[in-house]
This record gives structure tokens, C-alpha cells and sequence, in this order.
């Protein structure tokens, strides 16, 4: 079971490093249109039940182009028991048009461009400019009546959480897409990897778990001086990448107050946005990690470290502390037993949160309608089961009987798939008949899911953290074609421009008495106007 957990995690962070790849390059941007929040183009069918199954009486064929992820590469989903499943119960069968990850922008942009469109995308990562963009073009549909009417689970969790809505209303006023979601409760995975430290060597320094910043330095200093690795193999801290140290701590020096989704931005004392990475705070929290690196109490190979490498380490009981997912699940039970999770770190001037979190919507365009679709009412209901709990047990975890069973109220999947005969892989068993791997539909439910965030370690953890998670996190912000254009060139610039002199304030590249220099770098390049469409966008969210 390790072992096949151990695939679901690494499955599932490959595909979350494809969507923040692929959210961190949309900037782009449309002519932002004006049609007012849904209308007639997106009048109902008649061919379409308002509640129950089927959605049709009489059998209908869509098209969806679908970006195909490799854990799925040997499997046809136009003949695969999840969606023959659901043709029979909906009466609408979808022929799947498939695209491999490596072809998707290519053939996405080619169908885009020709004019020769499906019915649907599917979790085809269409970016937000993408989305303003072709429906202010009227190739995508806009889809406010239509959710109103035809998807009630979706609607249902927008009342529940609002910033769902908010995320997906353009500034047209228009929704183009239907999204996928994390449940909002599920926080073990939406806290992605966390924070864990050796309790072990705690105990043998005769210190409690560190619930301050300076108690986390005076923790890493002392297991350096231990070494219980001994020859000086010992690695305080180690981690796959600087940033999740930088996030955790983010919330322990008063900065990224709102999550991490809109880089580098957050509100500040008077509730108007701020690039928080020219504050005194975020000074003050570069000067504590530097020491940090400085002293050899960070590995001095984490800015370039593989995860075969960090896993090694790990596997060898090398750290005494890391930002990573389950330990258990990933190091083994002789070393991951040894590591218990650390919440939020009070830092020197009293701030104490968790903001390392993600928004619920996990991927606004899970799937989007286009101008040639005949019936956009029965598509939306195609969708809306999704964030249904009957949808979510059929996506993630089949059909009873056939690929799962209830074991003690919990659903479980089937010994042909947790143990496969032959050389048949857990993966290789699972994609056979379902399709979620890769490619996260609708919404996931820690009920339905059984990878490493549902370990009991995990949800411990994430118990742990969730009294000092802020009251809001924000999704990613929608703006305006002109907004798009200078967040292409200026905001990259100076987004770049951050994580580089970020890197070199803690390794000590760059002195840090250089920081009035940085700033007066930062404001010539045009970081007010940057600030400014964050402040519209954000002014723009908030009236959503």
C-alpha cells in the first residue's frame, strides 16, 4: 500500500507542477468583451432533463478534446468502464478526441485557430486569458444562466463558498468555464507538502517540537552541533526547493497574508494591495532564512537538489527537519515514524499564520463549452454530477462491485487493482478502467481519495495547522486584456526579477545591505502600475 500511495502522491504533485506551470505562464489577455453576464447564446435546450437520469431521453453524441495525461497512455477512454458507465446513465456519449500533455498547447491552439471546434474542452488547461479572449470572441460560451439552471451541485458550492464564484466571474461580468475543485475541508491537500521535524533527535537534544522561529533556529543549530548522522552528514534542513521554506515561514513574518496564488501580492495593514516582497517584513524574513543558509543549517544543495537525491537523503535519515509530504508514506515506517508535523512558527514580531495554503479551485477551465455545441444545457449537467458525492465516488473511485467496495463505510478499491497479478503496476490496474490520474475532474473529496494527503499522519498534521489558516485565501485573479498585457511584460519582469534577488539575499550573493537598491530597482521597472492592476483586480473580486 506504501508503494502505491507513494505513486498517487508523486501522480498527483507531477500534475499540480503542470498546472502551476501552466498557471504561472497565463498572463495573457482578450479584448474583454461586454456581454453582460450570460444571455441568450446560452439558452437551454429543450432535449434536456432538469434533474435525475438520463440527462437526454434520446442518446446524444458530443465531442470533447481532452488533453490526455501519460498515466493514462494506454487506455482508450472512448471504450473505459468510467465513462461507459456514465454514457449509460446519462444517455450522452462523449467521444473522447485525446491529446498527450507534449501536444496539447499545440493542438489546442491549432483547433482554437481553424475554427474546427468540439463541443467541449476538457481539462485542456485553457488559460484565463484563453478564456476572456475566445469568449469575448462568442467561441466560448458564457455559462451564468446556464449553471444557474442546469448544475445545481456546482451553484450549491459557490453559495458555500464564494470565492469560487469569484474566481470564475470575468471582468465581463461572464463565467466561460466550469471548474475543478478541492473540497474546502479537505486542507490536508490543499496544504500540498508541510512542514515536519525529527522528533528523535528532539528528544535526544531534550527539546520540545519548535513553536517560534527562534526555537526552530535554535533546533537546526543544535542538530548540526549533534550530527547523530555523524561525519558531518547531517542536513538540518532539507528540502526540494527554497520556496516551501519560504511560504511556511511567509506566515510567521506578517507576509503573504492572502495564500500564494496571486504571486507576490497580499493587503496590507489598511486593506489596499501590496507587492510584499519590498517590505520590511519580507526583509526581515530573507535576513532569518539567510542566516539560516549561512550557518549550514539549510542544505546548501537545495536550490538544485533532485527528488531522487532528496528522497535518498531521506531514505538515509539525514534531516532533521523538511517541508515534504507524508513521511510515513514516502520514507518508510522505521524513518518517516520519526518526524512529527510543526504548525505555524511565531515570528519576532508576534505573527503567527499558516498562509502556505491553495485556493479550492484547483483549475477554473475543468471544462469548457464551445459555439458548435448543440445542447450547452445537457453538457452542463454532464459536468455539474462531478461536484456531486455520487460524481466524485464515480470519477475517483469507479463503479461498486466492479473497481471498488465499501470496507467500514469507506470506499476501497478493489484487490485486483490495489494488488495486481503479473507484472500489471497499482497505476497500470487503476488506468484500465478509470481516467483520474493526471487529470483532476470536478471535485476531490478526502472521502474518495487515498493518496498520502489522506494518510493518518497527514490529516494530522493538517489538523495541527488548521487553527492558524487566515479566514480568506485568495484564488488566482481574473484581469482585463490591457491588465494582461502589462502583467505579460512588466509583471514578469518583475516577478523574475524577485525570485532571483531572493535567491541571492539567502545565499548571500547579494548582501542584504543592499536592499534600497533592489527597491529602487523594483519601482523603476514599474512595479506601481503592476500594484495598481492587482488592486483593480482584487477591487473586481471583491464586488463579484
Amino acid at each position: 500500500m506504501k508503494v502505491k500511495r507513494l505513486l498517487l502522491i508523486l501522480l498527483l504533485i507531477g500534475f499540480v507542477t503542470a498546472l502551476s506551470a501552466c498557471n504561472n505562464d497565463d498572463e495573457g489577455g482578450g479584448d474583454g468583451g461586454d456581454s453582460g453576464g450570460g444571455d441568450d447564446a446560452t439558452a437551454a435546450s429543450e432535449d434536456v432533463n432538469e434533474s435525475g437520469m438520463p440527462i437526454v431521453d434520446e442518446e446524444q453524441e458530443l465531442t470533447f478534446f481532452a488533453n490526455k495525461p501519460a498515466q493514462n497512455e494506454d487506455n482508450d477512454w472512448n471504450d473505459i468502464l468510467i465513462w461507459n458507465e456514465y454514457r449509460d446513465q446519462t444517455n450522452i456519449n462523449v467521444n473522447w478526441d485525446l491529446v498527450s500533455p507534449d501536444a496539447l498547447e499545440e493542438n489546442r491552439n491549432l483547433a482554437l485557430g481553424s475554427g474546427d471546434l468540439p463541443d467541449a474542452f476538457f481539462l485542456s488547461q485553457l488559460t484565463s486569458s484563453d478564456l476572456l479572449r475566445y469568449g469575448g470572441q462568442d467561441v466560448f460560451l458564457p455559462l451564468n444562466d446556464l449553471i444557474e439552471q442546469y448544475a445545481p451541485n456546482l451553484t450549491a458550492l459557490m453559495e458555500e463558498d464564494p470565492s469560487i464564484r469569484k474566481a470564475l466571474t470575468f471582468p465581463d461580468g461572464n463565467i466561460y468555464s466550469m471548474p475543478a475543485l478541492i473540497e474546502e475541508d479537505f486542507l490536508s491537500l490543499r496544504l500540498s507538502a508541510r512542514p515536519w521535524v525529527n522528533e528523535d533527535w528532539l528528544d535526544e537534544l531534550g527539546m520540545e517540537i519548535p513553536e517560534t522561529t527562534g526555537e526552530f533556529y535554535e533546533y537546526l543549530k543544535a542538530v548540526k552541533e549533534l550530527d547523530p548522522v555523524g561525519g558531518g552528514k547531517t542536513i538540518p534542513y532539507g528540502g526540494t526547493q527554497i520556496q516551501e521554506l519560504v511560504q511556511w515561514l511567509a506566515g510567521s513574518f506578517g507576509v503573504m497574508n492572502q495564500g500564494p496564488s496571486n504571486m507576490n501580492y497580499d493587503l496590507d495593514a489598511s486593506g489596499e494591495v501590496r507587492n510584499f516582497a519590498i517590505t520590511d517584513e519580507y526583509k526581515q524574513m530573507l535576513e532569518y532564512i539567510n542566516k539560516l543558509y549561512e550557518e549550514g543549517l539549510i542544505d546548501q544543495s537545495i536550490f538544485t537538489i533532485e527528488w531522487g537525491q532528496f528522497l535518498a537523503n531521506a531514505s538515509d535519515n539525514l534531516y532533521g527537519s523538511m517541508i515534504f509530504y507524508d513521511p510515513i508514506e514516502l520514507f518508510g515506517e522505521d524513518i518517516g515514524s520519526q518526524y512529527s508535523s510543526v504548525a505555524a512558527l511565531e515570528g519576532p514580531e508576534g505573527h503567527q499564520t499558516y498562509n502556505k495554503l491553495s485556493s479550492s479551485v484547483w483549475d477554473p477551465a475543468n471544462l469548457v463549452i464551445t459555439s458548435e455545441n448543440s445542447n450547452p444545457a445537457a453538457t452542463v449537467r454532464w459536468m455539474d454530477h462531478f461536484y456531486s458525492d455520487e460524481g466524485a465516488e464515480l470519477y475517483y473511485m469507479g463503479v461498486e462491485g466492479e473497481t471498488f467496495e465499501i470496507e467500514d463505510g469507506e470506499a476501497v478499491y478493489k484487490d485486483h487493482i490495489l494488488n495486481p497479478e503479473g507484472d500489471i503496476t497499482f497505476e497500470q490496474a487503476l488506468a484500465k478502467q478509470l481516467t483520474w490520474l493526471g487529470s483532476i475532474n470536478g471535485i476531490i473529496k478526502a472521502d474518495y481519495f487515498q493518496g498520502g494527503e489522506t494518510a493518518p499522519q497527514s490529516m494530522e498534521a493538517a489538523e495541527k495547522i488548521e487553527p492558524f489558516v487566515p479566514e480568506e485565501i485568495w484564488p488566482r485573479f481574473t484581469f482585463t486584456d490591457e491588465e494582461n498585457i502589462v502583467l505579460q511584460s512588466t509583471g514578469q519582469d518583475i516577478n523574475n526579477y524577485i525570485e532571483e534577488m531572493r535567491d541571492k539575499f539567502i545565499t548571500g550573493d547579494e548582501d542584504l545591505a543592499n536592499w534600497d537598491n533592489y527597491v529602487d530597482t523594483l519601482n523603476q521597472m514599474g512595479l506601481e502600475e503592476v500594484v495598481e492592476v492587482h488592486q483593480n483586480a482584487y477591487n473586481r473580486y471583491t464586488e463579484n
